[in-house]
């Protein structure tokens, strides 16, 4: 079969290119036969064109026109031509390609699914027939955006001195955060390799060795429950740099979202972003990764209310927990009973047993708990709130943690149904000065915020031998519209301070040889000071498409179940290559 030389993409054609002739090479996407005319829309990653087969061709050609359907896949050679009936929702809507040549190197059947972005399709069967799904053209737009970022990544990172490196896929588990990704060893039998979540061992080793400036767009694995930004294997766009304080890694990174939007959305960004405390953060937008594009900022009134009628929150504060609230200006009338009802529910999954509503009328403020409150005591706390007539307060009392969840998200779910959300509007932020240590209540004891390597603020690193918990981290976030793109931070480079570190995680000599010994042996040697940050690449390509989920960005991403819905992924293995490994499965 002869394949035809393609000149053009169907979407690139316009009306300079009327009189040339052309070779295309794409799927059906639609045919009509008018008697004496057949028109074909002929479509590949760039868009569709129309073709027209007329009277005039060859009755040969005439007929094999007239065996098309939707995705068989052709090549056609022909004239481009003014359309007479133009359409103007088409980019090519004003030409059409008199057809000389035709060739149908495979024949279809119909698809399960409509290749067109609006098929409203059920995700799973999107999923299962993906190769279909990315025919369609937002599909191979979202991937053509994907590669245009990472080239745009290599180039500004091999501009400021950055050597790609490619980090191991099997390494060691140390079973810290999320859960490993476990991988039997044929050759040592009872032993497990361990998909990395991250690179972050290796590329510290990277800068013991001298490398300097690292950098890798890596796949990464986690074995967590999904969300619409979360997939098992993800992309980051990691590096790490020597001898840097906090200011240079920001000022890197600056620079390099810069030349993203500046090359991909046609944004000039201004720089530097703006700072902010993770304390400042929590306490102002009950998140560490704040959506700034609107108001709703928490208020705390627990000092108004902590000698009140309403054992609620008064119960909260004795127990050391805060009373805190947001006002919703205008959405007292918008916001029925039914409606607060179903934000109560909400947030319930974030801890919090319930919530107060007040509402500021003509007549004074409306409230839920009316009874434990004189009008003047309600009028009180809305005017702390600086709430005016038609707004409404909402109210959630707790441990500070759930407070701080419930109405962070309470605030961004009132305001995407407000629609304040402008995806055409982009806030950057970054998120410093993290608490070095978080407390994990459901294994009762402390753990590392990020991971044991962040080192402490320089004027908090003598309070890692007497009051850890009360260390600030050398770490920061940046932060897009209350999404995290990436975070990384200073990283421990002296070996005391490191043992120091191990110590105040209760981690024994054996645990730390067990889980990090190697990069402990390599730390004698010599280590620069050294820092680093790692993007999610899916993440940051999903906001800049303007996608709700990563799936979006993803060719053949995972469903909620973390199954390949392709490859029917995970799968039985045959039970010689289970015998091989020294794995027995237990019958349930």
């Amino acid at each position: 079969m002869a394949i035809l030389k393609r000149t053009h993409m169907c979407g690139d054609l316009r009306t300079e290119h009327i009189g040339q002739t052309v070779s295309l090479n794409g799927w059906v996407a639609k045919r009509r036969n008018l008697g004496g005319l057949i028109f074909c829309d002929v479509r590949d990653k760039t868009g569709i064109t129309q073709v027209v087969f007329n009277d005039q061709i060859p009755q040969e050609l005439f007929e094999r026109a007239d065996r098309l359907r939707s995705e068989y896949v052709v090549g056609v050679r022909g004239k481009v031509a003014e359309r007479e009936s133009k359409n103007p929702d088409l980019p090519t809507g004003d030409i059409e390609i008199l057809a000389e040549e035709l060739v149908i190197y495979s024949e279809a059947e119909t698809p399960p699914i409509y290749i067109k972005d609006d098929d409203n399709v059920d995700d799973n069967l999107r999923l299962k027939y993906r190769y279909l799904d990315l025919r369609k053209k937002k599909m191979q737009d979202n991937l053509t955006f994907r590669a245009r970022l990472t080239g745009i990544a290599r180039n500004y990172f091999a501009e400021q001195g950055f050597t790609e490196v490619e980090t191991p896929m099997l390494i060691k588990s140390t079973p810290e955060g999320a859960r490993d990704y476990l991988v039997p060893s044929r050759v040592n039998p009872g032993r497990f390799y361990a998909l990395p979540q991250s690179p972050q061992t290796f590329k510290q080793l990277l800068m013991v060795g001298g490398t300097d400036r690292y950098f890798q767009i890596v796949k990464c694995f986690r074995d967590e429950d999904l969300r619409a930004d979360r997939q098992p294997e993800f992309t980051q766009i990691d590096l790490e740099m020597s001898f840097v304080e906090v200011d240079d890694v920001i000022e890197v990174q600056e620079g390099f979202l810069k030349r993203v939007f500046r090359e991909l959305k046609g944004i000039e960004l201004q720089t530097p972003f703006p700072r902010m405390t993770w304390q400042e953060a929590m306490d102002r937008y009950g998140s560490d990764k704040p959506d700034t594009r609107f108001g709703f900022e928490l208020q705390d009134i627990t000092g108004l209310v902590r000698d009140c009628d309403f054992k609620v929150f008064t119960d909260a504060i004795e127990k050391g927990g805060s009373v805190r609230g947001i006002c919703v200006s205008g959405a007292a009338t918008a916001y029925t009973r039914k409606k607060i009802d179903k934000l109560t529910e909400a947030i319930k999954s974030y801890g919090a047993k319930g919530m107060v509503w007040m509402k500021v009328n003509a007549e004074g403020v409306a409230s839920s708990v009316n009874k434990f409150f004189t009008p003047e005591q309600l009028k009180e706390i809305a005017d702390s709130m600086g709430a005016k007539e038609d707004d409404l307060i909402l109210i959630v009392s707790d441990s500070n943690k759930v407070v701080w969840d419930a109405l962070g998200f309470l605030r961004r779910h009132i305001a995407g149904e407000l629609g304040l959300l402008d995806d055409e509007q982009y806030n950057f932020l970054w998120v410093v000065d993290f608490p070095l240590f978080e407390y994990d209540e459901k294994e009762d004891r402390w753990s590392a915020m990020h991971h044991p390597f962040t080192s402490p603020k320089e004027e908090d690193a003598q309070l890692l031998k007497t009051d850890p918990h009360a260390c600030k981290a050398n770490a920061y976030d940046i932060v897009l519209n209350g999404v995290e793109l990436g975070g990384g931070s200073i990283r421990i480079h002296d070996k005391e301070m490191q043992e120091d570190m191990f110590k105040a995680l209760n981690m024994g000599e054996e645990e730390i040889n067990e889980k990090f010994g190697f990069l402990v042996e390599a730390f004698r040697y010599g280590t620069p000071p050294h820092g680093g940050l790692a993007y999610g690449l899916d993440r940051l390509v999903m906001l800049l498409t303007g996608e709700k989920s990563i799936r979006e960005v993803i060719a053949f991403p995972k469903n909620q179940a973390a199954q390949c819905m392709v490859s029917e992924a995970p799968g039985l293995v045959d039970e010689t290559q289970l015998e091989e490994l020294g794995i027995r499965l237990r019958e349930e």
